[in-house]
């Protein structure tokens, strides 16, 4: 029963932020400070995932073959490669090192 409570919780604590959110003055959303942090957010976020999903486990550091897909992958970004040859280059890379036993 507790996992429906904090699903209840959580339902409502979005619903909320999510009116909160209409509650701010049109002006406060037009300034540039703002506008900029919001374009910015949303990559911060997705960089702090990728990190925390990339090198942790069981909160301890990790350097494991996700690391070796995650720089191929960064690698084929440089290169301007395609979103799917990025993520295919990832993959791959990934199951090498797996393979190799790293």
């Amino acid at each position: 029963m507790n996992v429906w409570i904090a699903i209840g919780l959580t339902a409502v604590g979005c619903y909320l932020v999510k009116l909160l959110g209409l509650l701010v003055p049109a002006g406060t959303l037009e300034r540039p400070l703002v506008q900029r942090l919001a374009a910015l957010l949303p990559v911060a976020l997705l960089a702090a995932l990728t990190a925390q999903q990339t090198f942790s486990t069981g909160g301890s550091l990790v350097l494991d073959a996700r690391a070796a897909g995650l720089a191929a992958a960064a690698l084929a970004l440089v290169l301007r490669a395609p979103f799917l040859v990025v993520v295919g280059v990832a993959v791959v890379v990934t199951a090498g090192v797996r393979a190799l036993g790293w």
